[in-house]
This record gives structure tokens, C-alpha cells and sequence, in this order.
């Protein structure tokens, strides 16, 4: 099985920055993409970010020049160093990760949530 642990979230005035981190352990072979969603009150879920296994990158236009994902491949480990943070970013952040484990079974895997609140 495999498991996501998440952490970085929290209280932060506008105009500063957080680094988000997710670590993806247990039975993974291939990790084909990780990412960054999230959701706030009375929203709907959307992607925020995401990194393929050949280190392409996507951004939602309302990120773009302020956060940056990243991932460490040895450890398994996706980042997303958000800067410039405005009250709109605040929302529960969830990572997840597209994979495969042993025989190739193809995994989709959600973390458990961590919370960023902007205040202005």
C-alpha cells in the first residue's frame, strides 16, 4: 500500500510565503505524476499544480509566477513553494499522486489535507 504525508500548511499574513511537502512512500514503482489541489468553502476542487515523470510542470493561470512545484525523485517527495500569497490562495491543500506498484497496478493516491489561510 501506499501512503502520502503532508506538510507546510498554515497561518501566514499576505505577501508571505509557505513550502508545502509531500512524501509518497510503501509500494510505489513508477510515480507518473504528482500534484497539488485544493479546496476552499463553497468551492469547487481544482489543480493547482502538478510535475510529469519527465519534469514537465503545469500551473493553474492563478499561480503561475508565484508558486513553484518541485520534486526530489529519491525520496519520493513533491514541493510546492508558494510565494506572494494572497487571501484567494487560502483553502486545504491536497496532494496527490498518480503511480504504479508492483506488477504495474495503477494507483491513485490523495493525501489527507493541510490547511493554508491567507489573511490580508
Amino acid at each position: 500500500q501506499v501512503q502520502l504525508v503532508e506538510s507546510g500548511g498554515g497561518l501566514v499574513q499576505a505577501g508571505g510565503s509557505l513550502r508545502l511537502s509531500c512524501a509518497a512512500s510503501g509500494n510505489i514503482l513508477v510515480i507518473n505524476s504528482m500534484g497539488w489541489h485544493r479546496q476552499a468553502p463553497g468551492k469547487q476542487r481544482e489543480l493547482v499544480a502538478r510535475i510529469m515523470s519527465g519534469g514537465s510542470t503545469n500551473y493553474d493561470e492563478t499561480v503561475k509566477g508565484r508558486f513553484t512545484i518541485s520534486r526530489d525523485n529519491a525520496k519520493n517527495t513533491v514541493y510546492l513553494q508558494m510565494n506572494s500569497l494572497k487571501p484567494e490562495d487560502t483553502a486545504v491543500y491536497y496532494c496527490k499522486v498518480d503511480l504504479n506498484g508492483s506488477g504495474l497496478k495503477y494507483f491513485e493516491v490523495w493525501g489527507q489535507g493541510t490547511l493554508v489561510t491567507v489573511s490580508a
